[in-house]
């Protein structure tokens, strides 16, 4: 275990890190920020990881839904993902230019629909449908390679909004068709992941809802960084 005494860590930024088991003892800890996967979070005695569950599901109501086992609220929960993202595609359209600005390293609005694209690609199709195609090539996927430009990724690529968007359409209409038709069955049954080295290796044995949880799961995330990110471009721009 990796032990820090008295330094000065003013600024810091972890990323991608795991801090699973860390002590913070007797730190000063002012205008922090912590964003990824937090459980078991225990603060000046107080475990308060359920106090923040609960705030987020107050303020993005589709959080229930997204952990639903019913078709029906699983629907919904697309639908409600499907109208946010076209709010503030709405948003983006009105500043011209804005797609492609970023901020604190984070992605551009453009590279996280980029992002869905491929993710969309290989956990619905692959995981899914059990599909073996190509993932479109305009997606942006994991950096870890070998999978950072396999299977039909191609990243020299530089596409419109527009051309980003008229995919993303394609896959919300293909992912809404499945579910209005998909039962609690074919939910709880085992993903039919092709049997190879394809992204994401780590699929295999695990149910379809799984698969589509993780779906739902990144469609909501990211949108709410991209939001986040655009209100400080806007609150930057306006200062």
């Amino acid at each position: 275990m990796t032990r820090y005494m008295d330094e000065d860590l003013h600024g810091a930024e972890f990323r991608e890190c795991d801090l699973t088991g860390a002590r913070l003892i007797g730190v000063v800890m002012q205008d922090a920020v912590i964003d990824g996967l937090v459980t078991n979070l225990t603060v000046n005695g107080v475990e308060v990881t359920q106090y923040v569950e609960a705030e987020l599901d107050r303020r993005h109501p589709v959080r229930v839904l997204l952990r639903s086992e019913d078709p029906a609220d699983l629907r919904e929960a697309a639908r409600a993902l499907h109208a946010a993202w076209a709010a503030t595609l709405d948003r983006i359209r009105r500043t011209p230019g804005i797609e492609r600005r970023s901020v604190n390293d984070e992605w551009s609005a453009v590279q996280t629909l980029r992002h869905l694209v491929f993710v969309h690609d290989s956990w619905f199709r692959r995981c899914c449908l059990g599909s073996t195609d190509l993932f479109t090539p305009l997606g942006i996927g994991t950096t870890m390679e070998p999978y950072r430009e396999a299977h039909g990724l191609d990243l020299s690529l530089d596409p419109s909004l527009d051309e980003i968007v008229s995919v993303r359409h394609a896959q919300t209409a293909e992912l809404e068709a499945w579910l209005d038709q998909v039962t609690v069955d074919r939910l709880a049954a085992p993903a039919p992941v092709p049997d190879d080295d394809v992204w994401p290796p780590y699929a295999r044995g695990r149910s379809v809802r799984q698969c589509l949880g993780t779906v739902l799961t990144e469609t909501f995330e990211h949108h709410t960084f991209c939001v986040r990110d655009l209100d400080l471009i806007e609150a930057r721009d306006a200062g």
